[in-house]
Formats: structure tokens, sequence, C-alpha cells
């Protein structure tokens, strides 16, 4: 890669080219689910296809103020505004964020998308938000310190802070390979797909996002140097490859501004 890439607007194209090939992250939820949020039936999703648990969130959530963080698709933003709460979608993907805008226009609900990368909210003012849901997507961002300063700023007091992320050792094993069900150990980490030259890279990721490992430090280590008090953490195995046999490729964290 030459000196000026941008993996930012690199993977804002690659984002836009998953949506068109139906990425399974980038498909909107149906008039059914929408229908019973709005009955008080609802769950979105931090890891894989692992319901949130309900006790992360607020006992009452209308009129919660929501950010869903790198959270385009269609899917977690407009459960949670058909639930009641006044929800901002952030994301770097504007065909993401025309999912969330479809599913809004569908159902008649009102939410608002923003465009921009996850570590710059200076959309947003200070405390502007009750809670920040961040689904796996740290994982395409080439440093996190950013990230975690600047949801701590615009949660209130007592706001917190849901995130998603991979497990950094799922990225020791050869995509290929796993793509055949098989773990072969191949890399170290921290890991990036920038690291691989340009054939092994288009071999294992064809033109997708480029991708970070980021150790616990980066992840957790990094919510508690911003000033987060984390007061829950649960893990899952991968739902769709051969590492769930082995460990949990997701984990998934609820931290608290004080």
């Amino acid at each position: 890669m030459s000196e000026d890439f941008d993996p930012t607007a690199h993977n804002r194209v690659a984002w836009d080219e998953l949506v068109d090939s139906d990425n399974e992250w980038s498909r909107p939820v149906g008039p059914e689910v929408i229908a019973r949020a709005r009955e008080g039936d609802w769950s979105v999703v931090l890891i894989g296809h692992e319901p949130t648990p309900r006790d992360w969130f607020p006992s009452e959530l209308a009129g919660a103020r929501v950010l869903c963080l790198a959270s385009g698709g269609g899917q977690q933003g407009p459960v949670l505004a058909a639930a009641g709460a006044e929800v901002t979608v952030f994301d770097n993907s504007p065909k993401q964020l025309a999912r969330d805008e479809e599913v809004a226009a569908r159902e008649g609900l009102v939410l608002r998308t923003v465009l921009g990368d996850m570590r710059d909210l200076g959309a947003f003012e200070d405390a502007a938000f009750d809670i920040v849901l961040n689904p796996v997507s740290n994982v395409f961002c080439p440093d996190l310190a950013p990230v975690w300063a600047e949801t701590f700023r615009v949660l209130r007091p007592g706001g917190s802070l849901l995130v998603g992320f991979m497990n950094p050792d799922v990225y020791i094993f050869d995509e290929v390979a796993l793509d055949r069900q098989e773990l072969v150990v191949r890399h170290r980490l921290p890991f990036s797909s920038l690291d691989l030259s340009e054939s092994d890279r288009t071999r294992a990721y064809g033109t997708g996002p480029i991708e970070y490992s980021h150790s616990l430090t980066a992840q957790i280590g990094g919510q508690l140097a911003a000033g987060f008090n984390l007061t829950h953490l649960s893990e899952a195995p991968h739902h769709a490859d051969v590492t769930a046999k082995h460990l949990p490729a997701y984990i998934a964290t609820r931290a608290v501004k004080p």
C-alpha cells in the first residue's frame, strides 16, 4: 500500500460493496420485528447472533438517547427506535445508513443518520447520549483510543457504552483455511490485513474491508483508560466458522461513564 493510503476511505467503499452483495449485516429487519419492538418485545445484537442481555439497557427505553455507533444496516437502530428510543445511527458507509433510512421510511420511524469515522464524533455535543451501542465494528478501525475518548465525551454521566468486538486470537489463523473449515496458524499478533502482501490480501479478503486484530489491552484496557467503569463482560463463539469449536471469537462489554 502507498503511504497515502486511507483505510477509512477504502473501508467506506468496501462496505458499500458488501451492501450491494447482500451481506448479512446489511439486511434490514422485517415489519414483524418492528411490530414486536413496538409492543416491547425487542432485542439487538452486539456479538454474532447473541441477543444483548436486556439488563444491559435501562429498564425503560422510551425517550433514551441512543447512538448506534458504526451500526448501520437497518438492524439495531430501527428496532431501538420502534421500542421508543431517540436513535442516531452513525456509520462510515452511506449504503449502510441507507438501510436504516429504508426501514424508517417503511415503518414510519423517526431516526437520524450521520456519516463519519467512528474516531471523530465531532458532530455531537458533550453528554448528548444516554447509551452508545457499538456492535462488532472496531475491527475495521486503525486505532481505538480516539473511539473510547469520543464515546466517553458524548455520553452523559451515568450513561452506558455497549461494545461488541473480536477476540484477537482468531486472527492467528489463515483466512482461506478457515473457509475450508481448517485451523491453520499463520499470523502473529497484532495483525492487520494491511500487513499482508497484495496477493495474500486479495486471496484472503478480496476487495473487502481492511481489518485489525486489536489487543484486549486496546479494547478493554482502552475503555478503562478513557475513564469508563466496566460492569459486564460476556463471550460467544463465532456464528459462522470453525473457530467456534475451540474458542470464543466474540466478546461484549458494558461500561458506564461515572
